[in-house]
Formats: C-alpha cells, structure tokens, sequence
C-alpha cells in the first residue's frame, strides 16, 4: 500500500534535491524522495508532484529528466576542487565544500566531524591577513602568559545584525548541500560557540536534520571574565562576561530509515558508537586547550587537541565503518584523528595556506600518542 505522507513533503524533497545539483532523472528524485520522507513513497505521487508544479516550480530539462525553475542554467560541475594530498584512509581536497558536495555522489558519507568558522567574518581572507601579521582586526591578539604564546581568538560580539543573519543563511545553504551526501542516520558534529550556536542549530535543523543535542567540551578559555574596558579600577567587581569554560559540538542526524537497527544494517548508521561494551558515549567530556606540541605541528587558530577529537571521531561510527566526512578541515586534524582511529575519511579546505599545512601535519598528528584514547 503507497505511503501517506504529509502535504508538501514529497514536493519539499524534490526541492532539497534539487537544489544541490543542476538537474536529476525521475529515478534520482523518487530515490532521494525516499532516502528524505518513506522508503515507500510511490513513484506515481513523485511524478503527480512534478507534473503539478511544472513550470511554476520545475523545468522540464529532458526526457524525465527535471530542474529547479531559474536554476537550469548553473553550472555545477566546474568548480575547481581538486585532490591534493592523500595519506593512508584519508583525502584531501582544495576548494569550496559547497561545490565538493555538489558534486559528490548522493548517499557516500556515513558522518560528519568539523570545526567550521564559528562566525564566517573571522576566517574571510583580510581578517586572516590581520591575524597572520598580528594586527587583530576581528582577532583578539591575548598576551603571553608565564612564556607561552596564547593563539589568537575571534571576537563574536563585534559581529553586525546583517553579519547574524548571513551566517545563518550560510549554515543552512551549506545544510541543504550536505543532506543528500550522506547516508540516513548519518550524524552530524559541528563545534561552535555559546554566543552563536542557536543561529548555527536553527539552520541546520531546518535544512532536513534532526537535532541531536549537544556534546560539551569543558575547557578553559580566555574567552570572557574581563573587567568592563578602560574601568577596570572604577569596576573591579565586574566581569562583562563569564569565563567561558565550554564549548559546544552541535550533534544533529540525518533521518534514519525505519528503526534504528533496520538502519544499522542497511546503511551502517543511526547510533554513536560506545567507549566499551559497559561504557556510552556520553555528551560531556573534558578537555585541555590545545597543547603547544600540537599547535607546532599544525598551526591554526582553531586547532583542536587530538585528545578530543579522536572520540568524538571514533563514535562517529558506531560499527567502525564508513566515511567520516571534514568539509572546513583547516589543518587536517579531524582527518589525523580518523587516520588514529582507523577510519576513512575526506576532507576539503578553501584556504591554500591551511592546505599546505595540512598535508604536512596530518601525518605528524596522526602519529602522537595521546591519553583516553578508545580503541
């Protein structure tokens, strides 16, 4: 018997597929229809909502072969992203992750792990310039403390109303690209920060995803706790903000297909792996700031020590199978981790300098022997 769906499903499926990609065949759109809404949806309902909303809303491109109206013109497939490095399970790609998801195959990744800018503004190239000489700009430059060079932090509150919303709209353009790249039950880690993680969880979730709460990182920061600027005397009681002491890793999921074991079996996906037969993956763990051993080998601002990531990398998996996906891999160090752990994985970066850093510290990453480890 065909599935019932709710009104505007199956036509809101069709327009998330075919936003990611130029054009698609009757057998693409019902396949992602499905993966999207109900292994059973009837491929007569597909065709009744594409015949109905031809031309308002599709263009005929072909014989059964459909596009978004006013998209059938856009050329996806010259993007220039290229394959640049490859070491042991994982790849390295140069160029825009928008333009590599585009192109990728639909339902190729199994997980998602990445540290992606937290307010766009930071990591545009004249803020990078400013950081690179130390001149700030949207970086705030900390001081050294008892002999160690502190790396640069963003400052989100100088962030403008009309900057909030276009990283909104960025996080949910970039959602709807990555939804039918991976496979269903596919989990989706995604750190930030406390002032703009609510913008960064809205978008993706309405994008497709399911929101899977949050995996906390207790770490000190020198991020907050300062006294009110140029009144520091006159305000000594006061801090403007509290220390930050957390970071947030956004977990969300992509739809799973039936009960979570159906899709297990299927699609290898739908769960976190567990620290040990007795022991969950649990969604608070501590961490330390990035270790300056670390920070030799892999210079960026935002690098995160492998201590961490290779748990949240290792329950990305549940079954240890498939593709872990870094679509903002900076210096490569979500990629090391799945290298430790034994995972494949694909990254793409955009900035050329952090490419070039890349290829010579995922090795060098992958290599270090770190503490709580699971294996």
């Amino acid at each position: 018997m065909p599935a019932r769906v709710a009104p505007g499903k199956i036509r809101d499926a069709i327009v998330a597929h075919l936003e990611t990609r130029p054009e698609a065949s009757l057998d693409e759109i019902r396949d992602a229809v499905r993966a999207q809404v109900n292994p059973a949806v009837a491929e007569s309902s597909v065709r009744s909502y594409l015949r109905i909303n031809t031309p308002s809303l599709f263009v005929r491109t072909g014989r059964g072969r459909y596009a978004l109206q006013g998209t059938e013109q856009l050329d996806f497939g010259q993007a220039a992203v290229t394959r640049v490095f490859c070491h042991g399970r994982a790849e390295l790609f140069s160029g825009n992750c928008v333009d590599w998801l585009r192109q990728r195959e639909p339902a190729s990744v199994h997980a998602v792990v990445t540290d992606p800018p937290y307010g766009l503004v930071e990591y545009a190239p004249q803020q990078q310039q400013k950081m690179r000489s130390g001149q700030g700009g949207v970086w705030r430059i900390p001081p050294s403390f008892d002999g160690h060079k502190r790396a640069p932090l963003p400052r989100f509150t100088t962030l403008r109303p009309d900057e909030l919303r276009g990283l909104e709209d960025f996080f949910h353009h970039w959602a709807k690209a990555l939804l039918p790249v991976v496979v269903p039950g596919a989990h989706v880690f995604v750190a930030s920060n406390p002032l703009l993680s609510y913008l960064v969880a809205r978008a993706v979730a309405q994008a497709g995803f399911e929101r899977r709460g949050e995996i906390i990182r207790l770490v000190m920061t020198m991020r907050g706790g300062d006294k009110p600027k140029n009144a520091h005397h006159e305000f000594g009681d006061v801090t403007v903000m509290p220390r930050s002491m957390w970071e947030p890793w956004l977990l969300f999921r992509k739809p799973i297909e039936g009960r979570v074991q159906d899709n297990l079996r299927k699609w290898k996906t739908g769960g976190l792996r567990r620290v040990s037969a007795e022991q969950p993956f649990g969604d608070v763990i501590e961490s330390h700031p990035t270790r300056t051993a670390e920070r030799a080998l892999a210079p960026h601002p935002s690098l995160k020590p492998q201590a961490f990531l290779r748990q949240i990398v290792r329950a990305a998996l549940p079954l240890g199978e498939g593709i872990v996906l870094d679509p903002f891999s900076g210096s490569g160090s979500t990629l090391a981790a799945a290298e430790a752990v034994g995972y494949q994985s694909i990254g793409v970066e955009m900035d050329p300098v952090y490419v070039d850093v890349a290829r010579d510290a995922i090795p060098k990453l992958a290599a270090l022997r770190v503490k709580n480890q699971a294996r």
